[in-house]
């Protein structure tokens, strides 16, 4: 159903130049895409780590000052890990990577060159942890960003936009904590803006997708629990929207990511109301798309196909571009109807 590209994957760590002379680049993937001016264009999630201590473990985080490093002896008693993601130390969360967004072009959406310089920075409180996953849709002649931010408070989304893909502009807090997976529509429905989103619901229920309108982009409301894992395998952890929802005849094709047993993440599909987007049309019970390469099953967390971003090409395909394992960009090719078609 979804063709992986031959030359998979198109981008590795080893690709990318590190921000700070401190870090190093561990990661590359979930890139927000669009195009722009001709080019493809893909806002990525590099994900840093600092150069290792021999007596220390040592944390990235933003401040004020810019990148800075939080030292704590191997051995001290308080050090939980938790897993390649992060630490628990004296109460308080710690990603061991911290995340920018950066981008890469393209000609032909195959072979990219990526800007040395972040796009994104983290420069706000909520920002100390890093930055992301973002997506990115396109109102007249402005694109939107939306992406992850994280510090000690948790998780929440920020929107920013830009004309030019040179300037950008940090807009402020669309979702507060504890809420990711934004994935905004391409165009109003019923004359609002509408975003799938996803809050975490700690100690009921397993996180879920949720639906929200705004008149502004900036101020949401009317929410309501859209989808919520089914019990399957495949969704027995948690779901969560993927990229901007694809307008079709038959109503809004979604793709979106889930989290099953053994912490496998999956791509699965949904199709919603083209006038009513609360309403589910059709919801597929497999998943489209599961990890199976090495590059996909085997890396910094293993076993995870992620998407945020895909674009359709001029000759009917669907270009998805996706995240395997955190850790390098990948392609996966498909066309609407076929995933239409996955639906019946």
């Amino acid at each position: 159903m979804l063709q992986r590209h031959i030359q998979n994957p198109l981008i590795l760590p080893t690709q990318v130049n590190p921000s700070n002379l401190s870090y190093k680049v561990l990661g590359v993937f979930n890139p927000g895409v669009t195009t722009y001016q001709g080019e493809v264009l893909l806002l990525m999630r590099v994900a840093e780590n600092c150069l290792p201590e021999k007596e220390n473990i040592t944390i990235p985080f933003y401040n004020e000052k810019g990148a800075d490093v939080i030292r704590i002896k191997k051995d001290d008693k308080d050090l939980i890990y938790k897993d390649t993601r992060g630490y628990l130390y004296k109460g308080k969360d710690y990603l061991s990577t911290i995340s920018h967004l950066r981008l890469a072009r393209s000609k032909d959406g195959i072979h990219f060159t990526v800007e040395d310089a972040p796009f994104i920075y983290p420069t706000l409180d909520c920002e100390c942890f890093g930055v992301e996953d973002a997506r990115i849709v396109k109102f007249g002649d402005v694109y939107y960003i939306n992406y992850t931010a994280v510090s000690s408070d948790g998780y929440i989304t920020v929107l920013a936009k830009t004309s030019d893909f040179v300037n950008v502009k940090k807009m402020g807090v669309i979702f507060p904590p504890l809420n990711k997976d934004v994935a905004l529509f391409p165009e109003r429905i019923n004359g609002k803006y509408i975003a799938l989103h996803r809050p975490d619901n700690k100690g009921f229920g397993l996180p879920s997708i949720w639906l929200a309108s705004s008149p502004d982009l900036l101020y949401w409301g009317d929410h309501f629990c859209l989808l919520r894992p089914d019990g399957s395998s495949s969704e027995s952890q948690k779901i969560g929207a993927g990229s901007s929802p694809i307008k079709t005849e038959y109503g809004w094709l979604v793709l979106y990511h889930a989290k099953g047993d053994n912490s496998i993440y999956s791509l699965k599909l949904l199709l919603l109301d083209l006038n009513n987007p609360k309403k589910i049309i059709k919801k597929a019970d497999c998943p489209v798309f599961l990890p199976q390469l090495e590059y996909e099953k085997n890396g910094f967390f293993p076993n995870v196909v992620f998407t945020n971003g895909m674009i359709e090409r001029e000759n009917g395909e669907l270009w998805i571009y996706y995240g395997a394992c955190d850790e390098s960009v990948c392609l996966a090719i498909t066309s609407i109807s076929d995933l239409l078609n996955y639906l019946n």
